[in-house]
């Protein structure tokens, strides 16, 4: 259950830190496939989303593999996800970023799908999944607490997105750990300075009434959508006419990448 100290923190700075959310075995399994997919689909990986230099990513997971419904539907994070959102949201996208060895893979600070809270309040809450230790040299995540309050973005403030902010954290923390974060708060990643690439998993989710990131009834296929059980469905707005017309032309938008 999310502690009263838990949605303050989520109310005020704009995330909170599940640490060893992710146990030893799924993350192992996470692991396992995630390699196996970027083996398998090569230069290729991401396309269904967008690719990005100095970055391995891939897309549409929840078509890829029953670990990943079942990565989405984590109590502990849907239960942060409603807190921010209310109780109608859905999945958004489900991708995984993995940042190269010894490469300027610093993001921009930004807010998810350029994302604004509008007259409801907030719309989007990411959460990042470490597949492996974050750490201030490998590409920690970069933020600015409190930034969700301000109704603004950064790239309409600040002339430089990727220069250190006074208000910035870097976060980081153990292969295992989930960070939920209000994504309207500005948020990027330094770069990765070691040899080994630094990998993360991030299920993003949206308020019933905007488009999904990336469109889940186009991209699963049907062998996948038939075996979804309901509250899956739900979950990916499958059954949802609103959300057929809003992401059939909206789906796409990012905070940063083009």
């Amino acid at each position: 259950m999310l502690s009263g100290s838990g949605r303050q923190q989520l109310d005020d700075k704009g995330y909170i830190v599940l640490r060893n959310l992710i146990d030893g075995q799924l993350l192992a399994a996470l692991r396992a496939r995630i390699e196996e997919l970027f083996a398998q689909e090569g230069a290729a990986a991401g396309s269904e989303f967008k690719q990005e230099a100095n970055a391995q990513r891939l897309a549409n997971l929840v078509n890829k593999g029953e670990i990943f419904q079942r990565v989405i539907e984590t109590p502990q994070v849907l239960e942060c996800m409603e807190h921010v959102l209310g109780a109608r949201f859905k999945l958004s996208s489900l991708n995984v970023r993995s940042a190269d060895p010894f490469s300027d893979c610093s993001q921009p600070l930004h807010a998810d799908s350029g994302a604004v809270p509008d007259e409801r309040g907030y719309w989007v809450c990411n959460s990042v999944w470490m597949l492996d230790d974050f750490t201030t040299e490998n590409g920690a995540i970069r933020m600015v607490p409190g930034s969700q309050r301000w109704r603004r973005l950064p790239q309409d403030a600040l002339a430089d997105l990727v220069a250190p902010h006074p208000g910035e954290e870097l976060l980081t923390g153990a292969a295992g750990t989930v960070v939920v974060m209000n994504a309207h708060m500005w948020h990027g990643a330094t770069a990765n300075r070691t040899r080994r690439k630094r990998r993360a998993m991030h299920a993003f989710y949206t308020r019933w009434d905007k488009p999904q990131q990336q469109y889940q009834k186009k991209l699963l296929s049907p062998e996948v959508q038939t075996s979804l059980s309901p509250s899956l469905r739900k979950l990916l707005a499958l059954d949802d006419p609103l959300n057929d017309e809003l992401s059939s032309q909206l789906s796409g938008a990012s905070g940063f990448l083009k």
